[in-house]
């Protein structure tokens, strides 16, 4: 976990502006001690705590709830972006004169605070989940390791008698095993913490009743119940740009005049970690590009798609949206290559998708001639000529959800698309029903640690068939290869010639 100072950026709340500490990664031994060290930074000054993690360690977690409860500071689920300077970044001035080493803007949109950070976030005075937040809790785990040694010791005898000379460890075995049952001690030490702090003894049941393989999402109602949060308010009340507005302002408001002094960097990470630096951001969020198939054998009679291309935002489905009111009634297919993104955006794509009756594919798009990001370039009729491909395409992590919202859906063979644990197990699980996908398509939560990359499950052909992910083997020429337009019925997508002026390169109304 690492700890910033942030001032929010948002647009006119200079110079009186909300900050926050943010709080982002897993919970480690070292955490509280990194907790501290900021505080001491802060001297007096008492700014809330927004956190976005996967959990941790459990008595680590205890610690930070303490020291929260002690210097009396709220909390809130949320992920803090940084704009100009992140945490980590090497001789980053940016942000010199402006008095601040950190600025950013803080949401709830896919935050999370699962497993043992609930322990961490019930430490708040005021603490607040915001409606897209994700707080989840499930069985502790323990890990126990028995260690066996084997020693060799080194004899000298000196006129008769045996003296020891040296004893050195010949082998020694860590052996680890876990157990997920929750014992007595451990319960009643959790149960004394949450009565500390104020919290009922519901979340003890819940963590209880759910398996360490799960994870329970608390609905805002029950965290309400259980005193788990003490009001419906999001994160909002505590970094919106407004509140420093209010007399008196909140005690996180700090105004900054004008001519503000460079500011000193306050950031704390994990003792032993090396920060690198950060490159400059570069935007791969999703592009939608209507495209005209180039490929010689289909001739004057060429079938036209949607390519989407890049990382799901929160934006994405605003995009997509009107893009489609722009094409007017016509259903042409979306052919996507995504590693995946924004969960909650994934969800309203595939839902918007299915309402606009829309087929998908997992491909990418090549285009030839004159392309999208050549400066300059815009076809007169508004599509760009181009030309699908398997090769270099995939579909990973959020992006599935987003695949299922096709009519028809089809993934070449050689495509890679892969799942991996996410959040939000009940939404996902009822999307996927909504859909006709079977439930079981993502693994469950990953019991210790929340590593993406080594919890990625790739899909075969035949159990994306069996999951209902696809429905067909087909690829997705499919849906635009070059002879499609010589089919009867004939496709939606195979104008001989398109009449649509439109701004191929899609971007958002202001």
């Amino acid at each position: 976990m690492r700890f910033a100072v942030v001032r929010s950026s948002a647009t006119g709340c200079e110079p009186n502006c909300p900050e926050w500490i943010s709080a982002e990664g897993a919970i480690e031994t070292g955490t509280p001690a990194q907790l501290k060290r900021i505080l001491k930074k802060l001297g007096r000054r008492k700014l809330p705590i927004i956190v976005n993690s996967p959990g941790g360690n459990v008595d680590a977690a205890l610690q930070l709830g303490r020291i929260i409860r002690k210097n009396k500071l709220d909390t809130a689920v949320g992920i803090t972006r940084f704009s100009d300077c992140w945490p980590g970044m090497k001789d980053c001035r940016a942000n010199d004169g402006k008095g601040a080493a950190y600025f950013g803007t803080a949401s709830d949109g896919s935050a999370m605070c699962n497993s043992a950070c609930p322990l961490m976030f019930a430490g708040g005075v005021g603490r607040v989940v915001g409606g897209w937040a994700h707080l989840g809790v499930h069985q502790i785990t323990t890990t126990h390791f028995r260690t066996t040694r084997q020693y060799r010791t080194t004899y000298r005898v000196v006129r008769g008698k045996k003296y020891k000379v040296t004893t050195e460890t010949v082998t020694q075995d860590n052996i680890g095993y876990k157990t997920y049952e929750m014992s007595k001690a451990l319960e009643k030490r959790l149960s004394a913490y949450l009565r500390e702090m104020g919290v009922g003894r519901g979340v003890l049941d819940v963590m209880k009743a759910t398996p360490a393989s799960d994870i329970r999402q608390i609905a805002l109602d029950d965290m309400l119940t259980m005193k788990l949060v003490t009001s419906r308010d999001t994160l909002d009340i505590l970094t919106q740009a407004g509140i420093c507005r209010r007399s008196p302002a909140p005690p996180n408001c700090r105004e900054i005049p004008a001519n503000a002094k460079p500011a000193k960097t306050a950031v704390v990470a994990v003792r032993g970690a090396t920060p690198s630096a950060r490159p400059a951001p570069v935007d791969n969020s999703m592009r939608f590009v209507l495209v005209r198939s180039s490929d010689p054998k289909c001739g004057l009679d060429c079938p036209e798609w949607i390519a989407a291309q890049g990382t799901i935002t929160p934006d994405t489905q605003k995009i997509f949206r009107q893009l489609l009111d722009t094409v007017g009634g016509r259903r042409l297919p979306l052919i996507v290559s995504s590693p995946g993104g924004d969960l909650l955006s994934a969800l309203a794509m595939g839902r918007l998708i299915r309402d606009r009756k829309v087929d998908v594919a997992i491909a990418r798009t090549d285009f030839t001639g004159c392309k999208p990001q050549d400066k300059g370039c815009a076809p007169p009729d508004g599509f760009y000529p181009g030309v699908v491909t398997d090769s270099g395409a995939g579909c990973d992590a959020a992006c599935p959800i987003m695949l299922a919202g096709g009519v028809r859906r089809f993934v070449g063979p050689k495509v890679p698309v892969s799942v991996q644990s996410l959040a939000f197990a009940e939404r996902i699980r009822s999307y996927l029903a909504e859909m006709s996908v079977r439930q079981h398509l993502f693994p469950p939560m990953p019991l210790d640690r929340f590593d993406y990359k080594r919890n990625r499950l790739r899909l075969e052909p035949g159990t994306m068939l069996t999951m209902r992910l696809t429905t067909g083997p087909e690829s997705a020429n499919h849906l635009v290869g070059p002879t499609v337009c010589k089919t009867e019925p004939r496709p939606q997508n195979c104008p001989a010639v398109s009449a649509l002026k439109v701004d191929a390169q899609f971007t958002p109304k202001p």
